[in-house]
């Protein structure tokens, strides 16, 4: 109980950051879809570029963020060699990178289908390249249990982009209009999507400059046996992360690609990313208990095997990731607010984007079985065949049936790997799963979801349907205060629960 509560306090901190950050986030998706209108096309550029980047950005950590973690945890390795080699590799994979890419831009963003703003791929290469490199101390921060700092850094970064990003496209139009002089010498009204990537770019800049102690007084030496054996280790997990960020962005990646008219691929592309962010709550908690769990598990392993504890983990998770999805799917009428009216037609895939999402977050802790017996070409595997069923479905259903499609192919992929996961990992490394009690815990999710969708069939307005939502968020906090949290301790509240 002590190393859950440890965990529980880990995830909380970590997951403000995440939480609050992305909530932070959140309040750039009104702005953009007010600026952007999904006419323009605009939001699907920035969706578009950005799931390039995300792909980028797991090629070049190389796994190296899992890897550090593993060889640090080892009783025969100096900790601070593993970390300053984890910088070196990715280093110098990053800058590389940065040159490659900008000797050959042009042809690049041709490709890519920027060739008129060249500029657009050139500024997220260098953002990929820093944000790759950063991996390695935030993971650092992690392993030296400084959840404090992680979570500071992460939020100032993302203040300082939105505040820059409030500037270029709410303070600077403001000013063209009233006072033009004071902008009109560095400020073009028709770069707004331009002007996003460069408030990504100065942030990831700066954000360097909080990592300087992380980075001083290490011994920047190649230690080649290790840094084969990290390699050796990392490499599947970098095959499982591209295909893993391939499932998650593919959709993103081929929309254009994917439509006669580039323009309608991206107005399309722009509805589906902008609703999907609605689902992404489901992410933040993913995130959030990753960046705990992670360091956790490896650092058991120093102690002793504690399957009853993964299989506790995993409980949690799928109770707390049920929660999120009814919490927000009961509050669709005020959540869709998030978005411009003129992206609404998209809301229909949130519930399936956030059941990929609890698939997702399922398979992410039934996949440390592999991590832990060194055997991650499994996770290798795994992701392929996940990638194979999601882009397949892609191709075949997205120019039939649109950004629906997309959202169902990551269910079908999320879930075929999850139950290979689980099916051969019982066989590797068996833990005892309380699956008897977690389906409970998904059948009662489901009556609850659709006795929710029938009061709206039933034409009810907002304003009951809400109260009534709340009554059934209430029923499903109730059960689980009843079933699995210990409130019956608890001093008043406890005698409701006896």
């Amino acid at each position: 109980m002590a190393e859950l509560k440890s965990l529980a306090k880990d995830t909380a901190i970590y997951g403000l950051s995440s939480i609050i950050g992305r909530f932070l986030n959140y309040l750039l998706v009104p702005l953009y879809t007010i600026v952007l209108p999904a006419e323009t096309g605009g939001y699907g550029i920035v969706s578009n570029v950005y799931s390039f980047t995300a792909l980028m950005l797991v090629l070049l950590t190389f796994g190296m963020e899992t890897g550090f973690f593993r060889f640090a945890n080892k009783q025969d390795e100096n900790p601070q060699n593993v970390y300053a080699n984890s910088l070196l590799f990715v280093g110098g994979l990053s800058l590389l990178f940065i040159i490659v890419c900008l000797t050959f831009l042009h042809p690049l963003a041709g490709v890519l289908g920027y060739g008129s703003h060249p500029e657009f791929v050139g500024m997220m290469v260098v953002v990929v390249a820093l944000d790759s490199f950063q991996c390695i101390p935030f993971a650092y921060l992690r392993y030296k249990k400084r959840p404090i700092k992680f979570a500071a850094i992460k939020l100032f970064s993302i203040a300082g982009n939105i505040a820059l990003n409030l500037f270029f496209l709410l303070l600077c139009p403001w000013l063209m209009k009233v006072a033009p002089q004071a902008v009109d010498w560095f400020y073009d009204p028709g770069y707004l999507v331009g002007y996003i990537f460069v408030s990504n770019l100065v942030c990831s800049a700066v954000q360097m400059f909080f990592f300087i102690p992380e980075l001083r007084g290490l011994s920047y030496r190649i230690d080649r046996a290790l840094m084969k054996r990290m390699i050796s280790y990392s490499f599947p997990i970098l095959i499982l992360g591209l295909v893993g960020i391939l499932n998650m962005t593919v959709d993103k990646m081929i929309y254009p690609f994917l439509y006669e008219d580039r323009h309608e691929g991206l107005v399309q592309l722009g509805i589906y990313s902008a609703t999907s962010k609605i689902a992404m709550i489901m992410a933040m908690f993913t995130q959030a208990f990753r960046y705990a769990y992670e360091p956790f598990v490896f650092g058991k392993t120093k102690d002793k095997d504690n399957k009853q504890t993964y299989a506790a983990a995993m409980k949690y998770f799928l109770i707390f990731a049920l929660l999120a999805f009814l919490a927000v799917m009961f509050y669709m009428d005020i959540l869709r607010y998030l978005v411009d009216s003129s992206y609404w037609e998209g809301l229909s895939v949130v519930a399936i984007v956030m059941g990929a999402e609890i698939f997702k977050g399922i398979y992410m802790n039934l996949s440390f079985w592999y991590k832990l017996i060194d055997e991650t070409r499994w996770g290798a595997y795994f992701s392929i065949i996940g990638c194979v069923i999601i882009v397949g479905l892609n191709v075949w259903l997205v120019p039939l049936y649109g950004y629906v499609a997309s959202a169902w192919a990551s269910v079908a992929g999320y879930a075929v790997i999850t139950l290979l996961s689980y099916w051969i990992g019982q066989r590797k490394y068996p833990i005892n799963y309380d699956i008897r009690h977690m389906a409970v815990y998904v059948l009662f999710a489901a009556v609850l979801y659709a006795v929710s969708v029938g009061l709206q069939h039933l034409g009810l307005s907002v304003w009951v349907r809400l109260p009534l939502n709340t009554v059934l968020l209430v029923l499903f906090v109730a059960y689980i205060l009843k079933r699995d949290l210990p409130v019956k301790q608890l001093p008043v509240i406890g005698r409701f629960f006896r």
